[in-house]
């Protein structure tokens, strides 16, 4: 039976040492301080979304991430996400 949306769920979570682009970060932060939430449950919520094959966002959200991603300089899309390195030093 599907939960409604004032169910809560008890997890537990784990720090994790995960290492994400610059401008992505600032785009991400941007978002969940807009939202009000924390950086880990807006990707929670984005990676819980995509492991179902649904888009996580409104297009209202979408309409502020465009202007996120202008903001902070934001040019990758899906399509770069098979072609990232660190850049040498980094």
């Amino acid at each position: 039976m599907p939960e409604t949306p004032a169910e809560t769920i008890a997890v537990e979570r784990i720090q994790t040492g995960v290492r994400l682009e610059k401008q992505l970060v600032k785009v991400l932060k941007a978002l969940s301080e807009h939202k009000d939430m924390t950086l880990g449950e807006l990707l929670e919520g984005v990676v819980l979304h995509a492991l179902e094959g649904k888009q996580p966002f409104s297009k209202e959200t979408l309409a502020l991430i465009a202007q996120l991603r202008e903001i902070y300089g934001l040019q990758l899309d899906a399509s770069s996400s098979h072609r990232l390195r660190d850049k040498k030093g980094a």
